[in-house]
């Protein structure tokens, strides 16, 4: 049928397990063969009949009838089509054909066969007329398409009325998720001079460790290994980058390190994060109501979580002044609290940090809220989204203290570019400088060790 579509990681992620507890030097393995991601049977066929009910019934009677009503009515067009198309369908494959579309008209309408497709990671709708996806770094357009304006602002109203929030022209930005943690952005007249926009950023149901980032080439094992110990020898951690570059992947893949044991507080402006420990207790910022008032901001959210009883804080993403609140939380007892931030570089991030705290209009001199960074955050893992696509973690940097009034910093890791091949996919390898982080002279006694051999210069990692 026309709508498979096949893609290949670079290897596959059951066969690189992480080894940390007996840590080995690194060994040459004969990549194995490639998984595949396939996206849903008869995606095409759905899409066109998403089409054709749009132009041919009344949206707005949908929504009025029960299931069984609607059921009869899709069960009938559905038969139809399938049978002028000649799509070689059983009696079986047909109830189940019928039964997701059902599914698809009483959940996000159009842009549903997208959200279960595994091979899209964006969603991005440009007015009703137009609907764009990612798949693995690359923009495509697609078929889909909403009958009009209002029957998109019909699905925004659907997406952010689960969540609690509202979108309209006296509140025509809106942030929200999906019930599977899907991000969502939601941009509506005046601002939005064409029409409605909307972003999705789709979480994978498989949720991404460090072994799948290993499977991918998003980093090294020598990489890992190191990130694991900082992890559990409660070392703070940024995490920066760009727009999609794996931020919250990253940080998610990270706290699976952290011990059952310790309570953790996570605060998010949309809640996001996926962690696996037993006591982990979710905040989430609110925006104002109709009258502009109620709003709860993530400087709020952090000041109560310090009344909560936590070991660490997680924020999903650290973007105004409660930098200053979680800096403190940092350095008075918290340890191993992480967050994420948007730079292009480790020492953009610090500059970053820097702003943050000054957002807060606190009369600190320059030097006392460096010191603050300094202290508060000891390494910095920086990830980018290269040109040709592929997600990349790109340095992973230490600070080492203060000198004078300027935060000392340096790279352990690193991604060297070397050019381009013959498709433009960017060729480099990971490489560690030769320094080891400062840190590790503190694990030792928690019973962690990282061999020497994960910062050998000789040869690429």
């Amino acid at each position: 049928m026309s709508g498979r579509f096949r893609f290949a990681f670079k290897q596959p992620l059951r066969d690189l397990p992480l080894q940390v507890e007996s840590p080995a030097a690194p060994v040459e393995v004969a990549p194995p063969p490639e998984p595949v991601a396939q996206r849903p049977a008869l995606l095409d066929e759905k899409v066109e009949l998403h089409g054709k009910i749009i132009d041919e019934f009344n949206l707005s009677s949908l929504d009025k009838m029960s299931r069984s009503e609607l059921a009869g009515q899709i069960g009938n067009y559905v038969n139809e089509y399938v049978r002028t198309q000649r799509i070689p369908l059983n009696q079986k494959e047909l109830e189940s054909f019928t039964e997701e579309i059902l599914d698809e008209m009483t959940g996000l309408g159009p842009i549903e066969p997208l959200l279960k497709d595994p091979t899209v990671n964006d969603i991005l709708i440009n007015t009703h007329a137009s609907v764009c996806v990612e798949r693995f770094g690359i923009l495509e357009p697609t078929n889909v398409r909403f009958k009009d304006e209002a029957h998109l602002l019909r699905i925004i109203n659907k997406i952010v009325s689960a969540v609690g929030r509202r979108v309209d022209e006296s509140s025509p930005m809106c942030d929200a998720r999906l019930l599977d943690g899907s991000r969502v952005n939601v941009a509506v007249r005046p601002i939005a001079i064409d029409g409605p926009l909307v972003s999705i950023r789709k979480f994978a149901k498989q949720k991404y460790s460090l072994d799948r980032l290993l499977g991918v080439g998003a980093l090294r094992p020598q990489m890992a290994e190191v990130l694991q110990a900082a992890v559990k020898g409660r070392i703070s951690i940024v995490v920066s980058g760009g727009t999609g570059s794996g931020k919250t992947t990253m940080l998610n893949a990270l706290s699976a390190f952290i011990s059952p044991k310790e309570r953790l507080v996570t605060i998010e402006d949309s809640a996001e994060l996926q962690l696996q420990q037993p006591h982990v207790a979710r905040l989430e910022t609110r925006p104002p109501n109709a009258e502009g008032k109620g709003e709860i901001r993530q400087r709020e959210l952090v000041k109560n979580a310090l009344r909560m009883r936590p070991d660490r804080i997680i924020i999903g993403e650290c973007r105004g002044e409660e930098a200053f609140d979680m800096l403190q939380a940092m350095n008075t007892g918290h340890e191993g609290s992480m967050t994420t931030v948007h730079a292009n570089t480790p020492r953009d991030a610090v500059r970053r940090l820097e702003q943050m705290v000054g957002m807060g209009m606190l009369s600190m001199s320059q030097t006392s809220v460096r010191q603050q960074i300094a202290s508060a955050i000891q390494l910095y893992v920086q990830l980018q989204r290269l040109a040709d696509g592929r997600r990349r973690m790109i340095s992973v940097t230490e600070v080492t203290g203060m000198e004078s009034d300027v935060i000392q910093m340096q790279e352990i890791f690193h991604f060297a570019r070397e050019g381009l091949d013959a498709d433009g996919m960017i060729l480099g390898s990971f490489r560690a400088t030769g320094l080891r982080p400062s840190f590790l002279a503190n694990l030792k006694p928690m019973g962690i060790d990282i061999p020497n051999s994960c910062f050998d210069t000789l040869h690429p990692l």
